[in-house]
């Protein structure tokens, strides 16, 4: 498996510099996030686990799973953690005209109870044109520093934690996922990563 594909690349980030792919600072502050929920069946695990931390992370939402479950959503931003657009439909940029996109991304904000300005691309895959108009509209584009790969079934989830806590820097941001495909490799890496993790002195934050 390529490190590229795991730890953001800092020619990636150069070229493509108007997306957020971590925070630096000083202070060893790292940033959860979680994409393609909010569903009954994990996001509130993810939910406990976090509380019994104290950690607060951010949630990247598929509009038509809040409007699904908008009780999963309620507990997410009454616990304090911060939304994320994630378009209506999980829509791929590349293969999505830009104006279904921009439309898609709209119809997403309308089901979000709360004003949100941060946007992550499905498979971080979007349009300069799509990213432009996004921008314009306000919104912050999101990506990442360092990817769990939890998605990946043919991944063991040893790996998948190996993904994660060999690349955290100070500033990084983590992606995992709050599906159901997910969920095995996110069962077993969330608890021990935040536990490694916060050994070694990083502290959690919002974007």
């Amino acid at each position: 498996m390529s490190k590229w594909f795991v730890k953001t690349h800092w020619i990636i980030k150069r070229v493509f510099n108007n997306y957020i792919w971590s925070v630096p600072n000083k202070e060893k502050k790292i940033y959860l996030t979680f994409d393609d929920g909010p569903i009954p069946e994990v996001t509130p695990w993810v939910l406990d686990v976090l509380q019994n931390h104290d950690i607060k992370a951010t949630f990247f939402c598929i509009g038509d799973n809040v409007k699904k479950h908008p009780e999963v959503l309620d507990r997410i931003i009454k616990e304090g953690h911060q939304i994320g657009n994630h378009t209506y439909n999980h829509l791929k940029g590349w293969n999505t005209t830009v104006k279904n996109y921009i439309d898609n991304v709209a119809r997403a904000t309308e089901v979000l109870p709360v004003p949100c300005t941060l946007f992550r691309p499905p498979y971080g895959k979007i349009k300069l044109k799509q990213s432009t108009i996004l921008r314009q509209k306000g919104f912050k584009i999101v990506m990442w520093d360092v990817l769990s790969m939890d998605y990946d079934a043919n991944i063991p989830k040893e790996v998948c934690l190996k993904n994660v806590i060999d690349h955290v820097e100070d500033g990084s941001i983590i992606v995992f996922h709050d599906s159901l495909k997910a969920y095995k490799n996110l069962k077993y890496t969330l608890p021990i990563a935040i536990e490694i993790l916060k050994a070694r002195g990083y502290v959690f934050s919002l974007l």
